[in-house]
This record gives structure tokens, C-alpha cells and sequence, in this order.
């Protein structure tokens, strides 16, 4: 053997260049086919799709699901019954007809089966995701100078980014949020339209576009009108970066604005009427926060709280929660609501002095208080200081500079203007984000399995959060845990002593306890305040019955019944309270009643058997038991003496 053939092989540094110059071609090819048009849209929605699944699994939780879906009968359906209900009502606050379509097509398909419902929100949100990738190339390739894949690599990166952020999880892991995809997706759907129709068709067809345009808005409206401002964003848009409206110096201003102003009257015809009407719900239904309670400086703390929370949650997006509660006072000079408006001043006057070399910037910032607005807190309703599902529309803009980022450092590295060190790092940083995004709303989706669930992380992420705290409560008094139940509601008035509702709930749990002198004087001071209340008539019902002042509880129970015929649990407890005072018979409606209302509540089905075999309908109450033994064979199992006795 020689020498030579013992020598490590040389290779010419040619012939190493010419390796990697073909390694960076496959790679550009490989990256390119990826990229390829037809293929991102369709990807970027599976994507979506398999990091949401979890909300699959999901139930109904007890924060409005329950009202708006699981005891409401109304939307069941698409018949003209259920069709003329989804156009004339306001259902706690909101006028949604086309989100209630929906549901009652839902309800078509899978009955009250959640993983229908949770599907639906799925699919919209994953369409949503490649709408927002065509909006999006379309306003980069106005706005910025990318082509080709670099430009399809910026969409596709925002796209990602506003799709898979943890600040999504509220609006499509809860089904009754359905109406953010909803409008969500026809508010996409009118920008797309009304971008393809300033790009230059014929006029006939860009008359057709713009109508599709507005009959998109309009059914956007009717998901959620909290696209009333949408105009303002299309005005917005033809300054940046469309540029058909530019400031003139010299008299001309207006006459050159107002053919692009003029299409825009349908629009504002439209917005103005969806606030007018949400304004009249919300009104109507009582949900207004009044000045007296939260005066103009209070006002503009809570909208300088929210334009910052937003913003810091969508570049930090951890110790999200399901509520954050609205304090009893804002104090605009308290550090709390200080320091946010000092950042929103701080971020304002950033934008404003770069407006000539990042225009950009401004624009975003603008579309941000836009479309926020009406949810910052100027015209306040609930008990919320911000909500994650806000986030829903209002962050696109956010999404937007993060892929257009995205999109310059791609093009740097393609045209070598950038080292290869930093491209690499960059393209590591943006893929960690990505996945550490979706890892964070995998997690953040399954907070909303089911009731105690979701309320135990509220009261965890959130300590000082009362309204937590009584959920938990309300979800430990379902389970019979008295204790745990108590030790909750008596927190949440420490925090809040304001809610003195809650000492309706607490009574039921102190009377459940044996203390029913402690109940009585609960349930009294509840309704001090809430003498119409239904809940509270039902709860002091409730608790003169374990009192066997049975009498008593009738009247109370007839009372909740004349301020709401369909409350389940005071039909429940009537029914309970006729049986218990020898009227079997007469209880026998009000039980059937609750169980249209409710039909998975087994202490309905409880009573409703012991009412049959009280008449003597014991097949009726054999069909009622083996339902019962479905719901809870624990409780069927209590009715076995009473069946024995009788077969």
C-alpha cells in the first residue's frame, strides 16, 4: 500500500463551492415548490385545523354557553319558527342572526352534541387563516417591494402568526364565540373584494366587486357588529397603502377625495346603522356601564389600559386569562392605567415621527384604534377590562410587520445583502416563535374543556378575579362539594363585597350545610337587591324547601316563573316542591318543561320519576329512569327501592 493511498483526500475548494452553490439551489427549489400559490392557502388552514383539534374534545361551559346554547330552545333548528327568532331577537346583548343561522345548522347536524359546534368554529377560524394570506399578499405587494416567493413567505408568515397565537384560543375554543370567526371571516372577505376592485378591473366588473364587497360587510354585521367600523378601515387603506387619497396643499383636497370618498357612503351607511342597533341592544338588554359608576377620566384609563394590553400580549402572550376583571374604581393616575397610557402616548409619538419613512407604522397603529375602539372601554358593557377575543381583528395589523419583517430578511438573504449567520438565526428565531405560538394555544385551547376547568385556571391565573372565584364556586356547588363551594363564594365577596348576588348562591350552599338561619339571611340580602331576580327567587325556593316550608317556596317559584317562564332550575324546583307537598300531578309540568329546557339535568329527571310513580305512570317513569341512568346511575341508583315497591 503507498503513502498517497494512507492521505486524506483533498478536495478544491472549486469543487466544495460548487457543492454548496447546488446544496442553495435545492434548498431554493424545495422552499419555492413549498411556496408555490395553490399549495400555501390549502396548508396554512391544515395547519390552523391540527393545532386548534384539541377544541374538539370541548364541552359547553357554564359562561354563556349555557344561556345562549345548552338551555336556550329557540335557535334549534332551521325552520321558520327558529329563522323569524334568529331576526327579531337580541340574546344578552347581541343582535348576531347570522352567527344564530349557524348554530341552529349545528343543531341540524349534531343535535346538541358539542363536537359539531366546536367543528364549525374550527373550520371558519382555519379559513380565516388563508384568507388572511391573500389579504395580506395583496397589501404587501402594494405596500412593500417583495415578489415572488419572498413576498408569498411574508403572507404566509403573517397569516401564521395572527392564526396560531394564544390570543385565538378564547374566540375558537369557546363555542358561543362563534360570532368573532363569523364576522372575522366577512370582514376579511369585504377587504379582499374591495382590494380586488381597486386594482383595475372593468368598471362593470369592479361595480361587482365592490357590491360583494358590501353584501360581505353587511353579513359581517350579522355575525358581530363589532365590524362597525370597517369603513373607517377602507378609508384608511386608500391612504396606506393604496394612496388613493393623498393630502393636497393647494384647494384641492376634496375634489380629488371625493369620487374615492363617494363608494364609501353604502359603507358608512352600513356601519352606522350596525352601531346604532348595538347600541340599542346593549341598551335594551341593561348591560350599559353608566357614567355614574365609571366617569370620562375613568373612561379614558380603561382605553388607555386596553390599546397597551393588546399590544404587550401579542409580543408576550402568557398569563392570559379568561377574564380580567373590570375593578371597582379606575383611577386614571394609578400605575395600573398610568403607565399604559404613557406607553400609548410613547408608541404614538414613535409612529408620528417616522410617519414619511415608515408609513407602515402609523397605518397599523391607526387600523389598531380603530377597530379596537369600540370594545376599549369609552362605551363600556360587562364586567370585563379586556377580553383576549378582542384581539380577534384588531391584531391583524401586528401580523402584518411581523411577516413583512419576515419577508426582508428572506429577501436580504436571497440577494446576499444580509450574511448567512444572521439569515440562519433569523429563520431559527421566526420558526421557534411560530411553534412556541401554537404550542402555547395547543395548551390554552384545552383550558376550556369544561366548566371547573376553565374556572379554576381563571381563579389561578387571576386571584383577585371575584367573578372567577364564583364560577369556581357555582362549578363546586354542581358537584355537591359544599365546602370547597362556600369557601369560594366567601372569597369572592371579600374581594367584591359590591356583588351581594352572590349571597343568593351562598345561601343555597350555607342551607346544603345544615346553617339554614345563615341561608335565609344570604338569600334575604340577595334579594334586597335583586328582588326580581329569577336565580335569587329560585335559590330562596331552594332552600325553604330543605326548610320543608314548602308553601313558602311555592310562591317564590311562581314568582321567578312570572319574570322567566323557562328558567330550568325554578320549573326544577317547583316541581319538587308540588311532589313534597302531595301534589304529584300538578308538579308534573313544570318537570317536563324543565326538561325541554335542560334535558341532561338529572335532578330534573329525579323528580320527574318520583312524580310518575307517586300518579301511577310507572312506564312513563321507567322510560324517565333508564334515561336518568344515562345522566348520573349514581343518583338512579336512589330510585331503586321506590321501583322494587312497585314491580
Amino acid at each position: 500500500m503507498h503513502d498517497s493511498e494512507l492521505a486524506p483526500q483533498v478536495v478544491a475548494p472549486s469543487a466544495t463551492l460548487a457543492r454548496a452553490r447546488r446544496a442553495r439551489v435545492l434548498l431554493a427549489r424545495s422552499v419555492a415548490r413549498l411556496l408555490r400559490p395553490q399549495i400555501i392557502p390549502v396548508a396554512l388552514s391544515l395547519v390552523t385545523f391540527a393545532v386548534f383539534s384539541p377544541a374538539l374534545g370541548n364541552g359547553f361551559v357554564k359562561w354563556d354557553d349555557y344561556v345562549n346554547l345548552f338551555e336556550n330552545q329557540n335557535f334549534r333548528g332551521l325552520h321558520w319558527k327558529q329563522i323569524r327568532w334568529m331576526f327579531t331577537s337580541a340574546l344578552m346583548g347581541h343582535y348576531i342572526p347570522f352567527t344564530w343561522l349557524t348554530f341552529g345548522l349545528d343543531y341540524t347536524l349534531w343535535g346538541m352534541n358539542p363536537f359539531g359546534y366546536h367543528l364549525t368554529n374550527l373550520v371558519v377560524h382555519s379559513a380565516n387563516a388563508a384568507l388572511f394570506y391573500l389579504v395580506a399578499l395583496r397589501l404587501f405587494g402594494k405596500s412593500t417591494d417583495l415578489t415572488g416567493s419572498t413576498l408569498r413567505l411574508a403572507a404566509a408568515t403573517a397569516a401564521l402568526f395572527f392564526a396560531l397565537h394564544p390570543l385565538r384560543a378564547e374566540s375558537v375554543a369557546w363555542a358561543t364565540e362563534r360570532r368573532d370567526e363569523l364576522s372575522g371571516f366577512f370582514f376579511l372577505l369585504t377587504i379582499l373584494m374591495y382590494l380586488k376592485a381597486v386594482a383595475g378591473p372593468s368598471l362593470k366588473g369592479r361595480r361587482w366587486l365592490l357590491a360583494g364587497s358590501l353584501g360581505a360587510y353587511l353579513l359581517a354585521l350579522a355575525s358581530k357588529s363589532i365590524v362597525m367600523t370597517l369603513p373607517l378601515v377602507l378609508v384608511l387603506l386608500d391612504v396606506y397603502p393604496l394612496g388613493r387619497l393623498q393630502w393636497h396643499r393647494r384647494g384641492q383636497a376634496f375634489r380629488a377625495a371625493w369620487p374615492v370618498l363617494r363608494e364609501k357612503i353604502p359603507y358608512f351607511v352600513l356601519g352606522l346603522s350596525g352601531a346604532a342597533l348595538s347600541y340599542y341592544v346593549v341598551a335594551a338588554s341593561e348591560f350599559l356601564t353608566t357614567f355614574d359608576k365609571y366617569p370620562w377620566s375613568a373612561r379614558i384609563g380603561m382605553t388607555a389600559f386596553s390599546l397597551w394590553f393588546y399590544l404587550e400580549k401579542t409580543a408576550v402572550p402568557i398569563w392570559l386569562s379568561l377574564l380580567y376583571e373590570l375593578p371597582a374604581q379606575v383611577h386614571p393616575l394609578a400605575a395600573r392605567f398610568l403607565l399604559p397610557g404613557l406607553g400609548v402616548l410613547g408608541v404614538t409619538g414613535i409612529v408620528l415621527a417616522l410617519r414619511r419613512r415608515w408609513p407602515a407604522g402609523l397605518a397599523v397603529w391607526l387600523y389598531y384604534g380603530i377597530v379596537l375602539g369600540p370594545v376599549t372601554g369609552i362605551v363600556h358593557s360587562g364586567h370585563q377590562l379586556t377580553h383576549d377575543r378582542y384581539s380577534y381583528l384588531s391584531c391583524l395589523g401586528w401580523a402584518l410587520l411581523v411577516g413583512a419583517a419576515v419577508g426582508w430578511v428572506a429577501r436580504a438573504g436571497a440577494t446576499g445583502t444580509a450574511r448567512p449567520w444572521f439569515i440562519r438565526a433569523a429563520a431559527a428565531v421566526t420558526m421557534a416563535w411560530i411553534v412556541g405560538l401554537a404550542t402555547l394555544t395547543w395548551y390554552q385551547i384545552q383550558v376550556w374543556r369544561d366548566t371547573e376547568t376553565l374556572w379554576r385556571y381563571g381563579a389561578e391565573s387571576d386571584p383577585e378575579c371575584s367573578i372567577c372565584h364564583v364560577n369556581l364556586a357555582d362549578a363546586f356547588l354542581q358537584r355537591k362539594l359544599y365546602s370547597l363551594a362556600r369557601e369560594q363564594y366567601e372569597l369572592a365577596l371579600q374581594l367584591r363585597p359590591d356583588r351581594t348576588r352572590v349571597h343568593s348562591e351562598l345561601g343555597v350552599v350555607l342551607s346544603n350545610l345544615g346553617d339554614f338561619a345563615g341561608a335565609v339571611e344570604h338569600l334575604n340580602r340577595a334579594l334586597a337587591d335583586y328582588p326580581d331576580n329569577p336565580a335569587v327567587l329560585s335559590n330562596m325556593g331552594l332552600v325553604l324547601i330543605n326548610q320543608h316550608r314548602y308553601a313558602d317556596a311555592i310562591r317564590y317559584l311562581r314568582l321567578a316563573l312570572l319574570r322567566k317562564p323557562n328558567h330550568a332550575a325554578a320549573l326544577t324546583n317547583l316541581g319538587v316542591a308540588l311532589i313534597e307537598s302531595g301534589q304529584p300531578k300538578a308538579a308534573l309540568p313544570y318537570l317536563v318543561r324543565s326538561t325541554d329546557v335542560n334535558p341532561r339535568e338529572p335532578a330534573t329527571r329525579f323528580a320527574l320519576v318520583r312524580a310518575q310513580l307517586a300518579i301511577g305512570d310507572s312506564d312513563a317513569a321507567r322510560a324517565q329512569y333508564e334515561i336518568l341512568r344515562t345522566l348520573d346511575a349514581r343518583i338512579a341508583r336512589r330510585l331503586e327501592p321506590a321501583f322494587f315497591s312497585v314491580w
